[in-house]
């Protein structure tokens, strides 16, 4: 079996981002393309967001469901 994993380089890496699935917002911290079969015959692989939440704690989401989030008022723009 080969490699895991992978980063994917994102447009939204860094930025404030909303998980359309839950409603959540954070930070996206990273894209990874990540093998999540359970067999060596047969790899099944997804691109993964890990987003960072305002508690701190990641989560995970397929990448189509980010998107930008609005920018709270007196927040930087990110």
């Amino acid at each position: 079996m080969s490699e895991r994993y992978g980063y994917v380089p994102h447009r939204l890496l860094r930025h404030r981002v909303r998980d359309i699935a839950s409603g959540t917002e954070g930070e996206l911290m990273a894209v990874i393309n990540e093998n999540v079969s359970d067999s060596a015959l047969r790899e099944h692989w997804v691109e993964l967001a890990y987003i960072r939440g305002a508690s701190g704690r990641e989560f995970t989401t397929a990448v189509g469901n980010i998107e930008r989030a609005a920018v709270p008022p007196g927040a930087p723009p990110g």
